[in-house]
């Protein structure tokens, strides 16, 4: 599904179902041995799907271990960005030098709980929210905004290796054609001899989901 908003450049394999008995290499079911049963389902099928995506890439299969925050941290060679919710798991890949960074999300099409929006949106934020809502209600516009700013950071963290907040980021969704844009309020890494000040990326509203992906890649030659 997740595929519908990516470029030619990545490659990406999701499920909607569990696989409970999918291998995982020892770190990795070090690292999992103590969660719950939702948790390891989630981390099991997700490193599955990561291991797709290596397969379609033309690699072997390798462990998928967590950093110090929880970001998937990639065998040599390559990057990418996993997400998981209730009811999907999925993994995008590319190889180093033809990618720069990819951050995805997927979220329920459901509204967030009472709260949540107003802790994680700026004010114009908010306000756009409001606008999109009343126009095409079938999407739950707070909670695109949320797996935006999802994507967003975790295309940022390893570029910048540094946290970065929902409200460092302005998100802009087009609800014409799919796209949303996040402007950094933040100052940011240098990438590619310039300084990072925002990404751009893609949204999907199917089947009960909302994903959302960002891939950077360099300057073309």
């Amino acid at each position: 599904m997740i595929e519908k908003i990516l470029g030619p450049s990545v490659f990406s394999a999701d499920t909607r179902e569990d696989d409970p008995d999918a291998f995982l290499f020892p770190d990795e079911e070090e690292a999992i041995s103590q969660a719950v049963s939702k948790r390891r389902l989630e981390y099991v099928t997700a490193r599955l799907c990561a291991r797709r995506a290596m397969a379609v890439l033309g690699i072997p299969p390798a462990p998928v271990r967590s950093g110090l925050r929880g970001e998937p941290r990639w065998p040599d060679g390559v990057l990418g960005s996993i997400t998981h919710c209730t009811g999907y798991r999925g993994a995008v890949l590319g190889r180093v030098g033809e990618v720069t960074s990819i951050g995805i999300d997927a979220e329920p099409n459901q509204p967030l709980s009472p709260g949540v929006l107003e802790s994680v949106a700026l004010p114009a934020e908010e306000t756009r929210i409001r606008e999109l809502r009343a126009a095409q209600p079938e999407v739950c516009w707070d909670r695109l905004l949320f797996s935006a700013k999802e994507s967003v950071y975790k295309a940022w963290f390893p570029l910048a290796e540094s946290w970065l907040d929902f409200e460092d980021a302005l998100v802009t969704p087009d609800p014409a054609d799919g796209t949303f844009t996040a402007r950094l309020l933040v100052p940011g890494p240098e990438v590619h001899g310039a300084p990072l000040t925002g990404f751009t990326g893609r949204w999907l509203v199917q089947d009960g989901l909302i994903l959302t992906a960002i891939v950077v890649l360099p300057p073309a030659p």
